[in-house]
């Protein structure tokens, strides 16, 4: 009796983890990994819910370099990049760059909003919250990008809407600052 009822304990505990591992590590569905295979020249619009639920379209941000960052409240790595994505966003948002934060928190709003509103993180010093756009996103606007193995997950854009860069994982802040700078400046001498 006792050798059963360990071994359901241990097949629960294994279906809790399972569920949790598939919460951090989204498996794209055959479509969605066909599409990360292959290099698409533009990325593909979409509208999600900002927290005042107001539609926000990728589109709208056309004429900047935007880096759009998918992330979960309960991700770590995510916690950690956040300040790097503050300081980037209030390095380079006079020179035409957004971050555009797409939370794919399973509890959206209820989840993402009293976040955002009460985590400050350490910037050069000082306790800042998060300065750029936060939106909430699901399966499908992560399949517009080829679909998510994890997060975070960054995507850089260029003025002209062209997918320039994509980061499985955390990202290096050299690697993106450096990204985020050649694109800004290729980009300088066109009209915007």
């Amino acid at each position: 009796m006792k050798r059963i009822g360990l071994i359901l304990v241990a097949r629960a505990a294994t279906g809790v983890f399972a569920l949790r591992a598939n919460r951090v590590m989204r498996v794209p569905s055959p479509r969605a990994a066909k599409a990360a295979n292959q290099i698409k020249p533009v990325a593909a619009d979409f509208t999600v819910k900002d927290l005042e639920d107001r539609d926000v379209r990728l589109s709208q941000f056309h004429g900047r370099v935007v880096l759009v960052n998918f992330w979960a409240t309960w991700c770590g790595p995510c916690r950690i990049e956040i300040p790097w994505l503050i300081e980037l966003q209030d390095k380079y948002r006079t020179s035409g760059f957004t971050v555009l934060g797409v939370a794919m928190d399973e509890d959206g709003k209820s989840a993402v909003a009293p976040f955002v509103q009460r985590e400050r993180f350490k910037v050069h010093g000082t306790l800042q919250s998060m300065n750029y756009p936060i939106v909430l996103g699901d399966d499908a606007t992560a399949d517009k990008f080829g679909g998510l193995v994890g997060f975070p997950t960054s995507v850089l854009i260029s003025r002209d809407g062209r997918v320039v860069k994509r980061v499985d994982g955390l990202v290096s802040y050299e690697e993106i600052d450096e990204g985020i700078r050649s694109q800004l400046e290729t980009n300088e001498s066109r009209p915007h």
